[in-house]
C-alpha cells in the first residue's frame, strides 16, 4: 500500500487501501491467520457471559481505551459495537498484530476496573481478595478478505443491540459504529481514519494450530 497523508480519512477506491464505505466459547484447533492484509472481525465475552459491560461509564471507558489503542498500535477501525460483549472489524495493526491489542484492550479495562472496586471488607478479604475475571482469556476472530464479507460483518455489528432488544434502531445505540455510516457522526472511537502514514510491515503470513493455506477462519 501507498502512503497516505495525516489526518486523512482511508480511500475506499485504492485497491490495497482499506475502505471507508459502508460468540461462542473458542475451542482447540482454531486458527489465526496474521501477515495477510485481511481485516480482522474479533468477538471477545466478558467471563462467563456476566454483564461486565452493562453501565454507561463501563462501556465508554471500553472505547476509551480502544481509542487509545488505535492510535498506539496504528490500526484502522472500520466497525464496532459493544452490548455486553464487543465485535471489532479492523485493520492488521502496524505496531504488533491483533492478539497484542487484544491483550492490552482487555488488560487496561481490567485494571481501571478494578481500581474504581469498593475494597473488600476485612470479614470478605480474609477468605478470598482478588479480583473476579472480566474477560474470557481467548477471543475468536475471523479474515475478512472480500467487500461482501466486510459488508456483512458490519450490518451483524450494527444490528447486534437490536437483535438483543437493547434499542428498537440501530441509531439508538451510542456505543456502535452505526452512526459514523449513517451521518458521519464521530464518536468516541475514530471510524476508517489514521493519523500516520500508511506503511506495511513486511511481514510472512502466520498461523497457528493448521494448515498454512491461508483462510477465513481465524481464533484464539
Amino acid at each position: 500500500m501507498c502512503g497516505c497523508c495525516h489526518h486523512h480519512p482511508v480511500n475506499p477506491s485504492h485497491p490495497n487501501s482499506t475502505s471507508n464505505r459502508y460468540s461462542s466459547p473458542v475451542t482447540k484447533g482454531l486458527i489465526r491467520y496474521y501477515g495477510t492484509q485481511h481485516l480482522h472481525f474479533i468477538t471477545c465475552s466478558c467471563y462467563r457471559r456476566q454483564p461486565r459491560l452493562h453501565t454507561v461509564w463501563r462501556r465508554n471507558l471500553f472505547l476509551k481505551i480502544l481509542e487509545q489503542s488505535r492510535r498506539k498500535y496504528r490500526f484502522v477501525v472500520h466497525g464496532y459495537v459493544v452490548p455486553e460483549h464487543f465485535h471489532l472489524l479492523i485493520t492488521e495493526p502496524e505496531i504488533g498484530d491483533p492478539s497484542v491489542v487484544m491483550k492490552v484492550v482487555k488488560e487496561r479495562f481490567t485494571r481501571q476496573l478494578n481500581r474504581r472496586r469498593k475494597p473488600p471488607s476485612a470479614q470478605t478479604a480474609l477468605w478470598d481478595s482478588t479480583p473476579a475475571p472480566v474477560w474470557q482469556k481467548r477471543f475468536y476472530a475471523f479474515n475478512v478478505y472480500s467487500e461482501r464479507k466486510r459488508i456483512e460483518k458490519l450490518r451483524y455489528m450494527h444490528r447486534n443491540p437490536v437483535k438483543r432488544g437493547l434499542v428498537l434502531e440501530p441509531g439508538q445505540w451510542n456505543w456502535s459504529s452505526f452512526r459514523f455510516y449513517s451521518s458521519g457522526e464521530r464518536g468516541l472511537v475514530r471510524v476508517n481514519y489514521q493519523e500516520w502514514p500508511l506503511k506495511i510491515k513486511p511481514c510472512p503470513v502466520e498461523k497457528f494450530g493448521g494448515p498454512s493455506r491461508p483462510h477465513q477462519a481465524n481464533s484464539s
